[in-house]
């Protein structure tokens, strides 16, 4: 993507629908004059005089408890610099989106007209009873450390800095796990700092915290090693200035052990590296570009242990593996402070948590085969689901234990049962997706170029690395488009109504009469079909020139299926295909089958529905819990629409007992676990949280999906096409850009499979 429309696409991202990220949204029944009474006045009141009684009442009454504000003066944003505090803004809301969806805390951005540290104290101050913690966020040193310094000090809520100890905190648990990797003792090694900012020095206190030697650290500034003997040192450059008479980063490089970079691009040779220790680690944290390029690193020392701050790469030191969860166990004890042990209590989890088997939803997401601690996986991946079921607890149990707790946890399972149930307010499966895809792209058709939303979407495949797109239509069209889009990438266009590629069109026309020629297709009629874009399409999967094809944009479901079902066809011992969406929903995802194509499926067909999504669901990264839908519950009907259920259920049972399914149960039953287990605790689901749904027939289906996503808002990913030979999906009928981007990725990550399984036959 250029430059120009990589501006133009985040401006759009940012003022529409809406302007900005975020928005307050009412938790409380208001539809009624009793419930408005009681939101305000007269029934507020009452709280109001419970918190008069006693303060300590607002964390019951009011969402202080969860509620954290992201404070700037814009000093130091980014990579931007001094920017002022209407310009930071959209990176506090962006902050904001983080604490959300990550770790389900409400996020208020404050922006603080003043430079002035006691007036940006002052407010801080006057503004706190409002939230349950304080996140300062690109302040510029020194005044950072005076403001925060202070703040800890005189409020009694947590108060963190997020540039000094998100990536202090980060690369520790990194740099834990690497010198284990590496036999090394950190007591030890010497260790050299790129950078005297916020970050450095807090990285810095935090690795003498776990046993660093201030005689073995040496620390560099844009002027050079910061010497004892250099005039005009701030306090925290003195902290860690050096006697040693060396003055360039290439001297203290020389048998160095650990290179920590904080500054800028390109700084560190190869040769550089090449004159440390043996087994260096090197954490070039530089963004976008590192202090040395991963891959020169890499191919420089072949024991060498790297991160850098890109996710492009192994070992990401990314912040928002810390300061969500961090915040989310400080808030849930209501520790009046985040200290020390608090941050080493995270240090010690994250490190923990990379030594651990990796659930295959990670390494699904990933792109990994299997994902295990190594000199590639020092710390844990951001999207790993288990990182707000170890940090918080961790840092909650540390805040307890040093007496800052004021609201002690006492059943610690119940406690990571909640945390746990926090993620289902999340959509990170789309991001998921997205990663998984980007990690194998696949050429992908886009049948329907030629309409502005289809190349809107294929242009954005390409951009952020999902596929390769191919682009059928009108050609004359699709290269306007392209222009007024500024979609400037090389890309193959086709229109198969031309003239062009007639060896192309030949070959597939033959191919496609001798599929069909004991059917009624004569020689000319499939000479005349392959001439459509579906027909085009269908034969390019078929016959390898494309890994997958997306349809469906401009024309009705049906008209779109028949030459798919034609040309590419069921797979082996799939008597019916099917489709499912995905949808995400306040309680996570959840998979709903069939939705598109079966009108009234018998019994076996049901099950062989139910038995083709738990697949997929697998596919996904998640152990299917599947709830066979009926009106009725367990044969309290005997009417053919609910036995049908029933013996479809009896018919998995007895054939696939390794699927967790049940039925026939009515929606509620099946999504209500506590009224399932009271009412039927014989049931094959009781106690569990059904996350797969399989419909009787299609009306109920149909309906049920496109009224979720359309009163609740539910972001829905489908119809994902079912039993097909080829990796083949069909869009709704007018989706939107970010519907065909998501099902584009659908059909990448249905062509890895694909393959996978292919050469798992060799």
């Amino acid at each position: 993507m250029s430059k120009q429309s990589r501006r133009r696409e985040a401006l759009v991202y940012h003022a529409k629908p809406t302007p900005g990220k975020i928005k307050i949204v009412p938790t409380k029944r208001y539809s009624t004059q009793r419930d408005l009474a009681l939101a305000y006045s007269p029934g507020v009141a009452e709280p109001c005089l419970e918190i008069e009684k006693d303060k300590s009442n607002v964390y019951k009454y009011t969402t202080k408890g969860n509620l954290v504000a992201v404070i700037t003066n814009g000093t130091a944003v980014l990579g931007l610099g001094d920017i002022g505090p209407e310009a930071s803004k959209p990176v506090m809301e962006g902050k904001s989106l983080l604490f959300k969806i990550f770790a389900d805390i409400d996020g208020m951005d404050i922006e603080l007209d003043t430079k002035d540290v006691d007036k940006f104290i002052e407010t801080v101050k006057t503004i706190a009873p409002t939230f349950g913690g304080i996140n300062l966020e690109d302040i510029k040193a020194p005044e950072a450390f005076e403001i925060e310094r202070r703040l800890k000090e005189e409020l009694d809520i947590p108060v963190m800095h997020d540039d000094q100890h998100g990536t202090a905190i980060i690369s520790a648990a990194a740099l834990l796990n690497a010198l284990e990797l590496a036999g090394k003792k950190i007591e030890k090694v010497k260790i050299v700092i790129s950078g005297a900012g916020a970050a450095a020095v807090s990285c810095t206190r935090l690795y003498k915290a776990f046993g660093a030697k201030g005689a073995n650290i040496m620390m560099l500034d844009s002027k050079g090693v910061i010497r004892k003997d250099r005039e005009n040192l701030t306090a925290e450059k003195m902290e860690f200035a050096t006697d040693r008479k060396i003055d360039t980063l290439e001297e203290a490089m020389k048998g160095a052990d650990v290179f920590i970079g904080l500054s800028i691009a390109d700084i560190v040779t190869p040769d550089m590296l090449k004159s440390m220790a043996k087994d260096p680690i090197v954490f070039a944290m530089a963004n976008p570009d590192p202090e040395i390029a991963y891959d020169l690193a890499v191919a420089t020392r072949d024991d060498i242990i790297m991160a850098t701050g890109r996710s492009d790469h192994p070992n990401q030191v990314n912040n928002v593996l810390g300061f969500p969860f961090i915040f989310r166990g400080a808030l849930d004890v209501r520790a009046t402070k985040i200290n020390e042990e608090m941050k080493m209590a995270a240090v010690k989890a994250l490190a923990e948590l990379a030594k651990e088997a990796v659930p295959e939803q990670v390494n699904i997401a990933y792109g990994e085969t299997r994902l295990a601690f190594s000199k590639d996986y020092i710390i844990p991946k951001p999207f790993d689901p288990r990182l707000i079921a170890k940090v918080p607890p961790a840092v909650a149990k540390a805040a307890i234990e040093s007496g800052v707790a004021t609201e002690p946890i006492n059943d610690w399972e119940q406690y990571e049962e909640e945390l746990l149930q926090r993620l289902g307010n999340d959509n990170k499966i789309v991001r998921l997706l997205h990663n998984r895809a980007k990690s194998n792209p696949k050429r992908i058709v886009f049948a329907e170029a030629d309409h502005l939303d289809v190349l809107k979407a294929a242009q954005i495949v390409y951009d952020e690395g999902i596929g390769f797109p191919i682009l059928l239509g009108r050609e004359d069209v699709i290269r306007e488009l392209k222009e007024e889009i500024e979609f400037d990438a090389d890309v193959p266009i086709i229109d198969p109504k031309t003239d062009e590629h007639e060896d192309k069109k030949n070959h597939y026309a033959r191919k496609y009469w001798e599929s069909r020629k004991r059917k009624g297709v004569t020689l000319y009629d499939a000479q005349k079909k392959i001439r459509e874009r579906n027909y085009f399409a269908a034969m390019m999967v078929n016959e390898g020139d494309a890994d997958a094809l997306i349809s469906g944009y401009s024309r009705s479901y049906p008209t779109v299926v028949k030459p798919m079902l034609e040309l590419v066809g069921k797979a082996p011992g799939v008597s019916k295909i099917a489709t499912m969406n995905l949808m995400m929903t306040e309680r996570g995802p959840m998979f709903l089958a069939d939705t598109s194509i079966n009108i009234n499926p018998s019994a076996k067909e049901l099950a062989k529905i139910a038995q083709m999504t738990a697949a997929v669901t697998r596919t996904f990264g998640f152990n299917p819990v599947i709830a066979m839908l009926s009106y009725a519950n367990f044969g309290s009907s005997e009417r053919q629409e609910a036995s049908k259920v029933k013996e479809a259920v009896e018919y998995l049972h007895r054939y696939y007992p390794d699927i967790n399914v049940d039925g026939e149960l009515q929606s509620d039953f099946a999504l209500n676990k506590e009224m399932l287990q009271s009412k039927f605790p014989f049931s094959k689901l009781a106690g569990k949280q059904v996350n797969t749904l399989i419909f009787p027939n299609l009306d109920s289906s149909n309906i049920t999906y496109k009224l979720m996503k359309e009163l609740s808002k539910t972001d829905s990913i489908g119809p994902i096409m079912l039993g097909m030979n080829k990796a083949v999906h069909i869009l709704q009928l007018g989706a939107n850009v970010e519907e065909i981007v998501n099902m584009a990725a659908v059909a990448v990550l249905d062509a890895q499979e694909r393959e996978k399984r292919q050469k798992s036959q060799l």
